[in-house]
């Protein structure tokens, strides 16, 4: 049965979640209609365009996306104390970008004086768009209904594009979330309809390796990789770029080849960092939906999420316990 989305998303445990959507009843429609043979690949650049124009709008970051044919992934960091800090002003701004919003948040734009009574009612819609503005179901919202009212429109017709709900899963540690992000960036060479990261396309893997090799700054749309934190550093993953393309293609290479040798012959500064070894990480990578349902972390911090969220039990304890764990 599914479970109400408060259940499923608790940012005091951690800020970052993997969401997946799925086109209805899976079918291709972003990719190639089976058919009349028909391409609907541009959708995908839709879908890749629309989600990090909206990654400027709200107090959300991309850490990892694959826009699939059929489904799409997005590993996504919320920061809701950069939201509570907003002005009304910036709070507007950024809503008004994809929303009108109300007669009154429109007439506070234009400069025009509120009465008394106007403001009470203006200061809690401005509280609400707040919320929305770091709010993960809002945020799909704004992907899924965009894109879906652009296929109709191109498709002459009417109805639903995507399956009524995204699945979301809690990242709970570091590991879960390496390993979260990898799955997501493999997905086409998992599904064999590419044959490298660099080469897959509607990814962030291959816009952080077409930076990464040009020898340009990362791609401003994604959560930057900081290596090791100072203090004042700006927010991001804690390893080294360098670190996790060399990781993901080396993986890739498991992968394509089916051998595990690749991988464990390769040092992995993140693996070794993390605790975890070859083994367990190529199950990870390859198998991350299949054991893990709302949440994936360490089963003491799986426990402490399964309290907050208030489930009776997590699915995917014993495969926290086995994969999860320091090697």
């Amino acid at each position: 049965m599914p479970q109400p989305r408060k259940n499923q998303i608790s940012l005091i445990d951690t800020p970052y979640y993997h969401c997946i959507s799925r086109c209805v009843r899976r079918s291709y429609l972003c990719g190639i209609d089976k058919y009349s043979g028909q391409s609907y690949e541009h959708r995908r650049g839709w879908v890749e365009d629309r989600l990090l124009f909206l990654s400027t709008v709200f107090s959300i970051s991309i850490c990892a996306y694959a826009v699939m044919s059929n489904h799409t992934h997005i590993v996504l960091h919320v920061d809701d104390s950069a939201a509570n800090d907003w002005k009304i002003d910036e709070v507007l701004r950024r809503y008004h970008k994809i929303h009108k919003g109300t007669l009154l948040t429109q007439k506070y734009v234009c400069g025009d004086k509120l009465t008394p009574g106007e403001l009470i009612t203006f200061d809690e819609t401005v509280e609400l768009y707040r919320k929305r503005l770091y709010d993960i179901s809002w945020f799909m919202r704004d992907i899924n209904e965009y894109i879906a009212r652009e296929a109709n429109k191109e498709d002459c017709c009417t109805g639903r594009f995507w399956e009524g709900r995204f699945k979301s899963q809690a990242l709970l540690d570091e590991s879960a979330l390496l390993a979260c992000m990898a799955y997501v960036d493999l997905n086409p060479v998992r599904a064999k309809v590419e044959k490298t990261p660099k080469t897959s396309k509607y990814t962030s893997i291959k816009k952080r390796l077409q930076a990464f090799n040009n020898k340009q700054q990362q791609p401003k749309n994604l959560m930057p990789f900081i290596g090791n934190p100072k203090q004042n550093s700006p927010k991001g993953v804690s390893y080294s770029l360098e670190n996790y393309c060399d990781l993901v293609q080396t993986t890739s290479r498991s992968i394509i080849d089916d051998k595990a040798d690749h991988i464990e012959k390769y040092q992995s500064p993140i693996l070794q960092q993390l605790g975890l070894d070859s083994a367990q990480w190529l199950i990870l990578v390859t198998e991350f939906e299949k054991h893990f349902f709302c949440a994936a972390g360490a089963e003491l911090i799986m426990n402490t999420f399964k309290r907050h969220t208030h489930h009776q039990r997590i699915r995917g304890m014993g495969k926290a316990r086995e994969l999860l764990k320091r090697a």
